[in-house]
């Protein structure tokens, strides 16, 4: 359906904000998200006319940003932060638990339109790990039991306070202040004034390893084949190859020397000492200068006579 005349309206306020209109990209598509739950064809076509852009040139923009949906959004963005920091803590176990009780996907809305869930990259707040966001406010040091008590009570028309920011509200009421617009009632203002004083953060929750304790069967979230040859027990964090394994990985003997090695400066297929930096000389190498370029090679020279005196003595 067409935008509404307050909107045209409120776009060109917004306009007006920007010396150089195209300026006023972002927030119009705040704007114009605001109106439906998402920036729909009309509203591509309002920012592309408001601020003589091409259709393209407005679409590349709303395409890139991930906090701009393409379809509808529920009243409820639920973002669950599966970024390292987060995804060692838990993160994707909070995420199963949801997807599980709402009956979604990544990116996928509930029947009643109510919830959407996503995956979420890094949201900043990696000392309080691992984390959820509910319509762009921040709940910290979650864990599956606790952020499925926050959905619980959304489900029950309560809107739980946020750790930190602001109080609850729509998605389509954020994506307004997202623009600009801010529109909060003085019930809003005094509950923010009442809160005030509580501390920031609650006490951070006990680092863990949590993989593992959450059924994850059903949902987008699964232990990689092979995870057991990784580091962290029970959790996926990164490979670790024998200096044997990378050599055969990238093709060059150059990563035998990558840190595992039995002593330095030993060739484990050999059994004989081999060249470094530290010790030139071994494998019956002749002297090597000082001055050699390691990204041509080491240079040999001719074994110096100590008796025998350069010509500039």
């Amino acid at each position: 359906m067409p935008l509404s005349e307050e909107t045209r309206v409120k776009a060109r306020q917004i306009v007006a904000r920007y010396p150089q209109s195209r300026s006023a990209l972002l927030p119009m598509l705040h704007l114009v998200q605001a109106e439906e739950g998402y920036v729909t064809p009309d509203g591509i076509t309002l920012c592309a006319r408001e601020l003589g852009l091409t259709k393209a040139e407005v679409g590349a923009v709303a395409t890139f940003y991930t906090m701009y949906k393409r379809r509808p959004v529920g009243e409820w963005l639920v973002s669950v932060c599966t970024n390292l920091s987060c995804q060692l803590l838990g993160g994707d176990e909070i995420f199963a638990r949801l997807s599980q009780h709402l009956g979604v996907g990544h990116d996928e809305t509930t029947p009643d339109g109510r919830f959407t869930l996503e995956h979420a990259e890094c949201l900043a707040a990696c000392d309080y790990a691992p984390v959820v966001t509910i319509n762009y406010e921040f709940y910290d040091n979650q864990t599956p039991e606790t952020a499925l008590a926050l959905v619980s009570s959304l489900e029950r028309d309560e809107r739980p306070r946020p750790t930190r920011g602001e109080d609850l509200v729509g998605f389509r009421a954020i994506s307004r202040e997202l623009a600009g617009f801010v529109e909060r009632d003085a019930a809003v203002r005094i509950s923010q004034a009442a809160t005030a004083g509580a501390p920031a953060h609650p006490e951070p929750a006990r680092s863990r390893d949590s993989r593992g304790t959450v059924e994850t069967a059903g949902t987008d979230v699964g232990l990689p084949s092979g995870a057991g040859d990784y580091g962290v027990p029970e959790g996926v964090t990164e490979g670790t190859l024998p200096d044997r394994a990378a050599a055969a990985t990238y093709g060059t003997d150059a990563t035998l020397d990558a840190g595992d090695d039995p002593a330095p400066g030993r060739d484990d297929r050999a059994g004989t000492a081999v060249p470094t930096m530290n010790n030139p000389t071994a494998a019956g190498h002749a002297e090597v200068s000082e001055f050699a370029d390691p990204a041509k090679g080491f240079t040999k020279e001719e074994p110096r006579d100590p008796e025998k005196k350069d010509a500039d003595d």
